[in-house]
């Protein structure tokens, strides 16, 4: 059977500029090595289930809220630069074409293009405002203007995957059990089903993906259970 090339396909690629995956990821992961690393920690102190359900509860609620007005903030001010970079472009563009029109073509000539060819493109371009200014844009920011994420996915997704991931480590508690070493399971299972998840996104093999964030959420965790074990009471793991 023949294949058809990619270039020939409408969506040969994922959308990656829709500002929810990386928040999602980011989110996801955060809440399940946060909680697991919080409730490891007050675990190893050796409080009761109760206090650890506490802890991982207000954990959750704060983690999630700092996320998301994180991401709002983070996005809005990028994007808020960017349209600023973009007007100041505007400017130059609307006082002074011709030099606009240069410079874009010399950076197509620094990239290997034809100078004959890149200036008769240039010119080509500085006859379409719009068109030249996005190409400006896309040329000396590396950004397009037209497809910049937007804060609130950005914040929504980062909440949501956050008290999700966070709410993991807490579920066997949340269920009526008291160990803290199921509790600690429950949550390295979470972090290898995330990381193997992340992993079909990125073409990775998934159970490197998984592997990898069990490993580093692992860690979190060991190093707060024995700073909560040094620090609080006897009757860590219970």
């Amino acid at each position: 059977m023949t294949e058809t090339p990619a270039a020939l396909r409408e969506h040969h690629h994922a959308d990656v500029s829709g500002g929810w995956l990386r928040p999602a990821v980011f989110g996801a992961m955060d809440g399940l090595v946060t909680n697991i690393a919080l409730i490891a920690g007050v675990g190893g102190g050796g409080v009761s289930p109760r206090t650890i359900v506490l802890t991982g509860t207000a954990g959750l609620v704060a983690g999630a809220i700092s996320m998301a007005l994180g991401e709002y903030t983070s996005v809005r001010s990028a994007n808020e630069q960017i349209a600023a970079e973009v007007a100041k472009e505007r400017r130059e563009l609307e006082r002074h074409p011709e030099a606009e029109a240069r410079e874009l073509a010399d950076m197509w000539v620094a990239r290997g293009l034809p100078e004959d060819l890149a200036v008769q493109v240039a010119e080509a371009v500085r006859r379409q405002p719009e068109q030249a200014l996005r190409m400006h844009v896309q040329e000396e920011l590396g950004v397009n203007p037209d497809e910049q994420p937007n804060p609130w996915t950005a914040a929504f997704s980062s909440f949501l995957c956050f008290s999700v991931g966070a709410l993991v480590p807490l579920l066997p508690y949340l269920l009526g059990a008291t160990s803290l070493a199921l509790a600690l399971a429950v949550g390295g299972l979470g972090l290898f089903v995330a990381g193997a998840v992340v992993a079909r996104f990125t073409n990775r093999r998934w159970w490197s993906g998984g592997l990898r964030q069990l490993l580093l959420g692992g860690a979190a965790a060991v190093a707060t259970y024995l700073i909560g074990a040094l620090i609080g009471v006897p009757g860590g793991l219970g």
